[in-house]
């Protein structure tokens, strides 16, 4: 059963549960909010193009703001300040952020305009050699000072960490990849590896290929960027927002099309949600026994700022045997 806890959002972001609460923000009006449960959600902070949250060991929330390259602290008498400034070093706007149990936050960013680069020309024109630029995750220390920065990735977006807070997952979006990284004792990123690839790797090598084969290989894929065809097709799988389940694999919206997908370690499908529109973000209930989804009709901003119409779904998830999840049909209401 699908419940539709929240709509007429902008651009839903960033789900986090949190003392018994859901959290997300919206980057289209700037606003963050928490969700009791029942009822409307509540506004609990105001920040220009709010993206993704985190929040210290005291309780204080952290808000990317996608416009500016800040991390601003939200201080629980409401004023705002400015906890680090990463326009000095990162390659476009701000985009995810999770923190860890120190209060370390890690911050990515798209790397390049993604926006100008796409308004234009289909998303699949992006990997015509040398293809889109790299850029780095921020490791950000409790008092927002820089740690340090990964190795290079492809426009980083949601974390997740092991139970064990050791490893962090980052989705690759543009690269249809999850890589994972070692936590170093001092908090910086180390030992990048893949995860798992979401992509085929004929595919891959076809679209980012020069010559007559890639200029072909991105033609036929900008097909993707028609909804109706993009909702019937399985592969590839463009990660947004992770969150880890407790089998161990990895649940992740896939923002090129209504669903969510669980991925085991190496990039296997183990399971599938469809969703009402574009899965933006998920997380799991603090029992682990719903997903929470944030969904969109359009990834356009300028379109979500003139109709709001993302909204946020409750799946609740079917009882697990043996490690094997097991699916069953949805039916959709509006509470």
């Amino acid at each position: 059963m699908i419940d539709v806890v929240a709509d007429r959002i902008g651009l839903p972001q960033a789900l986090r549960c949190w003392d018994g609460a859901l959290y997300f923000s919206d980057s289209v009006l700037g606003t963050v909010h928490r969700w009791n449960g029942s009822g409307p959600p509540v506004t609990v902070a105001r920040i220009p193009g709010a993206g993704g949250l985190g929040r210290l060991p005291e309780g204080q929330l952290l808000v990317v703001s996608t416009i500016d390259q800040h991390v601003y602290r939200c201080e629980p008498n409401g004023t705002v300040a400015v906890h680090a400034d990463l326009s000095a070093v990162a390659g476009g706007p701000l985009n995810d952020l999770i923190t860890d149990e120190q209060g370390r936050a890690y911050v990515g960013d798209y790397g390049f305009d993604y926006e100008s680069r796409t308004r234009e020309r289909p998303h699949s024109f992006l990997y015509r050699p040398p293809g889109p630029p790299l850029t780095r995750i921020a490791c950000l220390a409790p008092d927002g000072t820089l740690l340090g920065r990964s190795a290079p990735v492809l426009f980083p977006n949601g974390c997740a960490f092991t139970d064990d807070g050791r490893t962090l997952i980052v989705a690759e979006t543009l690269a249809f990849r999850l890589t994972a990284f070692t936590v170093a004792d001092d908090g910086t990123l180390v030992d990048r590896r893949l995860w798992g690839s979401l992509v085929s790797p004929t595919l891959w090598r076809a679209v980012t290929s020069g010559g007559l084969v890639g200029e072909l290989a991105r033609r036929a894929s900008a097909l993707l960027d028609q909804r109706w065809i993009a909702s019937r097709s399985r592969s590839p799988i463009a990660p947004d927002d992770l969150a880890l389940d407790p089998s161990g694999s990895m649940w992740v919206a896939n923002s090129l099309r209504g669903e969510c997908v669980l991925i085991g370690h190496g990039g296997n499908v183990e399971a599938r949600i469809p969703t009402g529109g574009h899965a933006l973000s998920c997380v799991l209930s603090e029992d682990g026994r719903t997903l929470y989804v944030a969904t969109v009709p359009t990834l356009d901003p300028a379109r979500s700022a003139r109709v709001p119409r993302g909204r946020i779904e409750r799946h609740h998830l079917p009882a697990r045997r043996e490690g094997v999840t097991v699916m069953r049909d949805t039916k959709e209401s509006t509470t």
